[in-house]
């Protein structure tokens, strides 16, 4: 179980040693024991680095700040929530399924995978795009490419990302497919990781193709590198998930300040438009990619 907990004392111990000789600490600790009522709960939130390690920080610390202030507020006592960052999706599945971390932002795959590793991971919330639970990914050619449709990049190469990636593997293996590619119908593919990477990847010709998602898309276009959508295709938009054993209490007060954060700016740079209730079956399609893409 690895939700924590941490006593006020405990955060003022080397103020008080600093500042108050050492007879008088003991009087002031004693004095502050009764109130162990203000312990509070210290939270993990695991992900992984899907674009650059100091993008993720830079995105998530403003948000989590927030949530921790919020869940503060509902449940009446302190809530600490540390960030980490796991350098493979592989094992960013693993500490979520273990209790290593105690919530988690992941791709859709990687909810499947964990799900498959413990059946008893909760979904706080999904994101919402523009009130929906749908939004796109891409597979991208160079500015410069004459291809023109998905059945054209036969014989051509294509970087993929991760191998348990939703969009970077997944999805686009199962829209290769139902183009009539396959692995054996393409020169070369490689998996390259991130998003970011495979983009750049195709933009200095490295690759005739490549599937990321569509907000990377974006930002690398916004940076000069020439990459133009070939095709696009749906995704389901990320869980964010709650270890097997976290307090109900707790679940619920970061589900209700989730869920009620929709017009917060802050929640913006995380989710468009804030979150909506979700459920195992929203994933059934990502199930079904995975099936279709074993035979890529």
């Amino acid at each position: 179980m690895f939700v924590r907990t941490f006593g006020i004392i405990a955060l003022f111990r080397k103020r008080l040693e600093v500042a108050v000789p050492g007879a008088l600490l003991a009087v002031w600790l004693a004095a502050l024991l009764p109130a162990a009522g203000l312990a509070g709960t210290e939270l993990v939130f695991g992900t992984y680095a899907a674009d650059k390690p100091t993008a993720t920080v830079k995105k998530y610390q403003p948000f989590l700040s927030f949530l921790s202030k919020r869940m503060s507020q509902e449940l009446g006592k302190p809530v600490k929530i540390r960030l980490k960052i796991a350098k493979e999706y592989e094992d960013s599945i693993r500490q979520l399924a273990n209790g290593e971390v105690d919530f988690a932002r992941f791709g859709p795959a990687s909810y499947v995978h964990v799900m498959n590793d413990n059946a008893d991971i909760q979904i706080v919330a999904m994101e919402s795009k523009n009130g929906r639970k749908r939004f796109k990914g891409v597979i991208v050619v160079h500015a410069d490419s004459t291809l023109q449709s998905v059945s054209d990049l036969t014989g051509e190469s294509f970087a993929f990302g991760d191998e348990l990636s939703t969009i970077g593997r997944y999805l686009a293996q199962e829209h290769l497919l139902e183009a009539g590619i396959s692995s054996s119908d393409l020169k070369a593919f490689d998996y390259l990781g991130r998003h970011d990477l495979v983009g750049e990847a195709v933009g200095a010709g490295k690759y005739t193709a490549g599937a990321l998602k569509e907000s990377t898309y974006k930002k690398l276009v916004s940076k000069g590198v020439p990459i133009r959508v070939l095709a696009s295709f749906d995704n389901v938009t990320k869980p964010w998930l709650a270890a097997a054993d976290m307090p109900p209490d707790v679940l619920e007060a970061m589900r209700q300040v989730m869920l009620a954060s929709e017009n917060e700016e802050i929640v913006r740079k995380i989710s468009k438009n804030g979150f909506l209730e979700g459920s195992d079956q929203d994933y059934d399609i990502i199930r079904r990619a995975m099936e279709r893409s074993l035979a890529f």
